[in-house]
């Protein structure tokens, strides 16, 4: 059973999820589908996969949540996105987004999330910030390997890095460090004793 659990064995738990009832859990799932949205709605057009800064809040999200409940989070914010909600790139959704040029990208969310959010609970994070950097441009990274790959099924492999894949590296590496500079100011700080 997929419990509703927060942050690990590190504790690095900003949002305090751990502290928190499960109706409030609950609620940071859904603020964490609003906020996905809200990412799939900056964009830039290209063609066949936009820019967007999904990739940086499925990964925020998996490190501030946890490895549980931020995969939990980008899986209800993928449900929205089946179901016909506007949550994906440029306020699409529906089912056509898992079959066309974006699926092998969307599929690869939840895993971004876990994967950060395992680091993350580990102690890659936080004030760690080369850690920190190395788990969400790994995360970056695999999301471009799993959409390029299900992109050459359809497009060909020369084209789908060519499109799919090599534009978005550079991004990869932005969207990162951002997400460590911001992970490392929202780092608890060590108490210092003065007496």
């Amino acid at each position: 059973m997929f419990q509703l659990a927060a942050a690990g064995p590190s504790g690095f738990d900003p949002l305090r999820l751990n502290a928190r009832s499960v109706p409030m859990r609950i609620a940071f799932v859904l603020a964490g589908t609003l906020a996905l949205a809200l990412a799939s709605r900056i964009s830039v057009p290209m063609v066949p996969v936009p820019i967007t800064m999904q990739t940086f809040a499925v990964t925020m999200i998996g490190a501030l949540y946890g490895w549980r409940l931020g995969t939990l989070t980008v899986l209800a914010w993928l449900g929205e996105g089946m179901a016909g909600l506007p949550v994906l790139a440029g306020g699409a959704g529906g089912i056509a987004h898992f079959a066309g040029p974006t699926a092998g990208y969307l599929v690869s969310f939840p895993l971004m999330a876990a994967m950060v959010g395992w680091l993350a609970e580990r102690g890659w994070t936080g004030s760690r910030i080369v850690a920190s950097f190395a788990a969400h441009f790994a995360a970056n990274i695999f999301c471009l390997a799993l959409g390029g790959a299900w992109l050459a099924t359809l497009i060909g492999l020369e084209k789908a890095l060519m499109l799919g894949v090599v534009p978005f590296v550079l991004g990869a590496l932005l969207k990162s460090a951002l997400a460590a500079a911001v992970l490392k100011a929202v780092a608890p700080r060590p108490v210092h004793d003065l007496s």
